[in-house]
């Protein structure tokens, strides 16, 4: 039997001691305390909340009250308690040493992306993870959306045809706050680009394979902080596609609309609001067999194919597929190879935006 099928008979053994996994939260603020926790982890079908950490100690002594769980005292605290797996929340500079941590005290881990700081770090996460025979996901969570899960059938099944071009925004207003780990690239690896246009690109992955080579952009348009507060992106594919990600920190939250638009050689699909944190938007699909060539190329009114399936909750879905991972011994969808891929990409954006020239990923 070769190392990966020991690994996952070992978790399988696990796993048939409960039905419900058990869950230490690291960072109880933010994020977690926002969505994860009370949109995940509380109504998931196979999870149960048990020990919250936060250096904060009365924003954890809070969170635990709100979600009823325990308030660990420290990391240590909450690693030697009774629970199965952590969901790490904490800002990014601290994802690779809590993943490291956990992995060596054996709980699974569903890491927030990024995965650490760099491609290095990411790598050397997994690296633990499976030297302790325990998984670990990456909490993009947004690949969960049913509207994009609907958009990736239609894609799948050719109605799209070959793919040629994509776009994906993401965008807010996120102005300078003290002590904001996300403004300053020493804590979060940087600031628009890896923040929200991670998503994006992690997207744009999804729906037409595999990143080539990228060319990039960042800048402080309005805000003086250290991160970059504009991203844009363009991104070749492997199959030929080609697609743009534009994410900003300094465009006001109603004036962005998380535009996704993915066209093919049979049509579109442009949907409006779907990339973010909430779980449902509008997609519109404008498919057609035969594109017959009109040299006066006149356009269509017809309404297109609404794509409006069942809204999922994408926090409860990314928690209930890692924890049916654990309990079934097998990767999740949501793996940590999809983390280590995001930063691969970002980091070659990033050394674009720095040498002005295309890079390879």
């Amino acid at each position: 039997m070769g190392l990966a099928a020991r690994r996952f008979a070992y978790l399988k053994r696990r796993a048939k001691m409960s039905r419900i996994i058990k869950w230490g939260v690291i960072g109880s603020g933010g994020i977690a305390r926002r969505r994860t926790i009370p949109e995940g982890i509380l109504p998931s079908r196979n999870s149960e909340l048990r020990v919250v950490f936060d250096i904060n100690a009365d924003a954890n002594q809070s969170a635990a009250q709100e979600f009823n769980a325990t308030a660990a005292g420290s990391l240590d605290e909450l690693l030697k308690s009774d629970i199965d797996a952590v969901y790490i929340a904490s800002p990014a500079n601290a994802h690779f040493e809590h993943a490291q941590q956990c992995a060596q005290a054996g709980k699974h881990v569903l890491c927030e992306k990024p995965l650490g700081l760099n491609v290095e770090e990411a790598e050397a996460m997994i690296q633990a993870c499976q030297n302790h025979n325990v998984l670990l996901g990456a909490a993009l969570m947004m690949r969960f959306h049913s509207q994009h899960q609907a958009a990736l059938s239609l894609i799948q099944q050719g109605k799209l045809g070959k793919p040629v071009f994509g776009r994906a925004q993401l965008s807010c207003w996120y102005p300078p706050i003290e002590g904001a780990w996300r403004q300053d690239p020493a804590e979060g690896g940087g600031g628009s680009l890896i923040d929200m246009g991670g998503h994006c690109i992690d997207l744009l992955e999804m729906f037409f394979g595999p990143v080539k080579k990228v060319s990039c952009f960042i800048h402080n348009t309005i805000h003086s902080y250290s991160s970059e507060d504009s991203a844009a992106a363009l991104l070749f594919f492997e199959n030929g596609a080609m697609a743009s990600v534009d994410a900003f920190f300094c465009i006001p939250d109603a004036s962005s609309k998380n535009m996704l638009e993915l066209y093919g050689s049979q049509g579109s699909i442009l949907a409006k609001g779907t990339i973010g944190q909430d779980q449902a938007g509008e997609m519109i699909a404008y498919l057609e067999d035969d594109a017959d060539y009109d040299a006066l190329q006149k356009r269509s009114n017809g309404e297109g194919l609404v794509i409006n399936p069942p809204p999922v909750n994408t926090y409860k879905a990314e928690v209930e597929e890692f924890a049916d991972a654990v309990l079934e011994g097998r990767e999740p969808s949501n793996n940590a190879q999809l983390g280590l891929r995001s930063q691969k990409i970002l980091t070659a954006c990033y050394e674009s935006a720095l040498s002005g020239c295309i890079e390879n990923v």
